[in-house]
């Protein structure tokens, strides 16, 4: 599957890039959660965070997300990892699925890999994008 072009605030890069030099003195220390992290910075197309389009998952956004295959909805907020929470819907950053949706667009469909094999997952909604908020922390 071609993967669409991904988008990331300036501000959001720096505190990513960050979060993987601290990691390596972590448990994620060598993760390969934290090489597909920073292979999908170095893809991204980064740009101020008043010029990110408001249907582009960021972290602290909210997006409402389906599983091609069996049409199943999840509804998450990406977070930094320590303030995941899952049973509240707030999905690491360092997850699989953080990893793989953040940049994405409403419409945009990606690849998560899961122990059960590759799931096909569709932007179906960004639901709280920070930076459409007025919020550029």
């Amino acid at each position: 599957m071609d993967q669409p072009l991904i988008y990331m605030t300036k501000p959001d890069e720096k505190k990513l890039r960050d979060l993987i030099r601290e990691a390596q003195h972590t448990e994620y220390r060598g993760s390969a959660y934290l090489k597909v992290l920073a292979s999908e910075i170095d893809k991204a197309r980064v740009v101020d965070p008043q010029e990110i389009p408001p249907d582009v998952i960021t972290l602290n956004s909210t997006a409402h997300l389906v599983d091609q295959a069996t049409g199943d909805e999840m509804v998450y907020t990406l977070v930094f990892p320590e303030e995941a929470d899952i049973s509240h819907g707030r999905i690491s950053i360092l997850a699989p699925i953080g990893t793989a949706m953040l940049g994405y667009r409403v419409g945009d469909m990606f690849e998560w890999d899961t122990p059960g094999g590759k799931r096909s997952i569709r932007v179906k909604e960004v639901v709280y994008q920070p930076e459409a908020s007025g919020d550029y922390r």
